[in-house]
């Protein structure tokens, strides 16, 4: 006897809700293989492959390439070989749930995986009676924390356009609903339909790891204060040291920059201002103060932007962190970053040098206190022992949350890093 099993999207961890599937890696009627890879899915971290649970024959798969499903949606139907001992209940016919856990994936799909609620078609919406006898229109879908932040804002969630896939009111809907309120247009123009493209325009879907970046820049900008301040430094001395250690026999092999000397200065930096190594805890009413560093490199990648961060970087010598910074690179740009890289970061640095720019005012990475902006190197006139020379100049800045940083605490930290990379040798000295 047979059955078909069912096997919903599985939770895939770090509270992540949907994904989207990149391909399929099996089609109905081949046989697969226990924890044989069936399909690749983009989370809003990362890609992951997931394999199968079950030995058997795939009999359906629920899914089309390039679509979004909720997790404990159903994925793909296998019909699992058995005998009558094994489910003396089971109907052939009719599908049943998965039974087993996938490793690293959290418990059983019956388990309680929450499905997104469906908005009823508006031909068929139901109205709420009031203790009055006066019609109420139906609560509008939107998350927990979305309510509260639409509470503390005091706004009506029935004003806000939802855009969720589900009909629910997002993150980011709320946002822009905002953003037209404080410019005095709440009312927004009706988009084009979707896939109409007008003359010589191109439309492109936000999905993945692009539209959670989107929507988590977004919340950083509407609910941490930012603060940017800027420096221009020579480093001079820190170009040639660079030059001088990449020589060296114990960086062979290894690729040593400019932005590893400036990690290793922010690494140093912030042991004497933790203020730029905390978070905000909205619930808890606290600020938490790390002491250790995961630090952030954003990275431009195939899917997007990624914020991957070296765990305990701060134990790390400029050796180790510039391998560090070299993997991490390597792995991003190759869109293979895992989930675990992308979470629990303290502190961020952004190289836009490497693009030709020489500075900006970087949005802080959510949860994080500060982000540090390394400017490209260039070749400017400078006040040199007394006389005007051509030095190798660059501009840092820094943005930092003003709930949890003080001016002079961002100052501080600002003008340690600037120092230690105009005096190379004792930023050495010091680590």
């Amino acid at each position: 006897m047979s059955v078909i099993s069912t096997f919903d999207l599985p939770d895939l961890g770090e509270g992540l809700t949907d994904a989207e599937l990149v391909r399929w890696e099996v089609t109905v009627g081949d046989t697969v293989e226990l924890n044989q890879v069936i399909a690749e899915v983009e989370t809003a971290k990362a890609a992951v492959e997931l394999p199968s649970p079950y030995a058997g024959t795939v009999v359906k798969l629920h899914v089309q390439e390039g679509e979004t499903v909720d997790v404990g949606s159903p994925f793909i139907d296998i019909r699992v070989a058995g005998d009558e001992a094994d489910a003396p209940e089971a109907d052939a016919a009719e599908p049943q749930a998965p039974e087993p856990v996938l490793v690293g994936y959290g418990v059983a799909a019956e388990s309680g995986t929450r499905r997104r609620r469906k908005p009823a078609p508006a031909s068929d919406a139901r109205d709420t009676v009031g203790a009055v006898g006066d019609s109420a229109p139906e609560r509008p879908l939107a998350a927990p924390p979305v309510r509260k932040l639409a509470r503390e804002h005091g706004v009506d969630l029935t004003d806000v356009r939802p855009t969720g896939r589900s009909g629910e009111v997002t993150r980011a809907d709320l946002d822009r609903h905002l953003t037209a309120v404080k410019a005095g247009a709440v009312d927004e123009a009706a988009p084009t339909a979707a896939g109409a493209a007008g003359p010589d325009e191109e439309r492109t879907a936000i999905r993945g790891v692009r539209r959670r970046t989107a929507e988590a820049m977004v919340a950083s900008a509407f609910t941490a204060p930012h603060v940017t301040e800027f420096v221009d430094v020579d480093v001079t001395a820190m170009t040639e040291l660079v030059d001088d250690l990449a020589a060296h026999r114990r960086f062979s092999g290894v690729r040593l920059t400019p932005l590893a000397l400036v990690a290793k200065a922010a690494l140093v930096a912030l042991r004497g201002n933790p203020s730029l190594n905390s978070t905000w805890d909205e619930d808890a009413q606290e600020i938490v103060t790390k002491h250790y560093v995961n630090l952030g490199i954003a990275a431009a990648t195939p899917r997007g932007l990624l914020v991957p961060n070296i765990k305990n970087a701060h134990t790390m010598s400029l050796l180790e962190l510039a391998r560090a910074l070299g993997e991490l690179t390597t792995v991003a740009k190759a869109g293979a970053t895992p989930p675990a890289d992308l979470l629990g970061g303290t502190f961020s640095i952004t190289n836009v040098g490497v693009f030709g720019v020489d500075s900006g005012t970087p949005i802080i990475n959510p949860g994080e206190a500060a982000i540090l902006c390394f400017g490209a190197v260039r070749p400017r006139p400078w006040e040199w022992q007394g006389e005007i020379a051509l030095r190798q100049v660059t501009t840092l800045s820094l943005s930092f949350d003003h709930r949890l940083v003080d001016g002079e605490q961002g100052s501080v930290f600002l003008a340690t890093v600037a120092d230690a990379l105009s005096d190379p040798l004792s930023l050495i000295a010091l680590s």
